[in-house]
């Protein structure tokens, strides 16, 4: 649908799901509407909120996303959405190095062997839950620079992730940050119990940098 352009990596994985999600939608337009004024309408709406995404977009960008008019059906979806992977932004690569330097009092804390299973573009964190500890721990890109935090993380039942703002399985998450010289207070809120469910469902870091803002030291 699109040629491979040569050009850098300037979708974020966030902004990627966004315009999964609207691709999404604008098939299902074509599959339930009928009115070819009400499809018109959908389909230069849809470019339109994927090219707001994007304040500062090149011309080459602007050629990349434009396809998005051109679909109907979900094979041109598919092809759309793989092609645009090529240009999202991975998630810093994490080692053992960089949790020990995150999270220097957790000692022996361990990657999840599930990493190796992780698709490094379609994060926009990272986060496991490590039984020996009985914690949750958070690895976040803020501002450019990684963030570690961790925390108790007690499962519920259905409710809103904090995160990501999806109807899923939550847990409250709760750090003991500095509130003082020499006080600390807990804080947090529910939160996705699958991390990788939640990063599927963030189409905006909005909610993910206000939770940060609330639990980091």
């Amino acid at each position: 649908m699109t040629s491979h352009l040569k050009i850098e990596t300037f979708i974020r994985s966030d902004q990627y799901q966004f315009i999964k999600f609207q691709v999404k939608n604008l098939v299902h337009a074509y599959n339930t509407v009928k009115d070819p004024n009400v499809l018109k309408a959908v389909k230069f709406g849809t470019l339109d909120k994927i090219l707001e995404l994007f304040p500062e977009i090149t011309e080459q960008q602007r050629l990349l996303l434009s396809p998005v008019t051109e679909i109907k059906e979900d094979s041109q979806a598919n092809q759309y959405v793989n092609e645009l992977k090529d240009y999202v932004i991975p998630f810093k690569t994490i080692t053992e190095k960089t949790v020990s330097k995150l999270f220097p009092k957790a000692k022996k804390l361990k990657l999840p062997s599930s990493l190796k299973e992780v698709n490094f573009k379609e994060i926009s964190y990272l986060g496991w839950y490590d039984i020996r500890s009985e914690k949750k721990f958070l690895i976040f890109d803020y501002k450019g620079k990684l963030i570690g935090i961790n925390g108790t993380f007690r499962q519920s039942t259905k409710g809103i992730c904090a995160l990501c703002n999806g109807h899923e399985e939550v847990g409250l998450f709760m750090a003991n940050v500095k509130s003082g010289k020499e006080t600390y207070t807990n804080r947090g809120n529910y939160i996705c119990t699958d991390s990788l469910t939640c990063n599927q469902n963030l189409r905006s870091l909005d909610k993910l940098e206000q939770f940060v803002e609330l639990v980091k030291k």
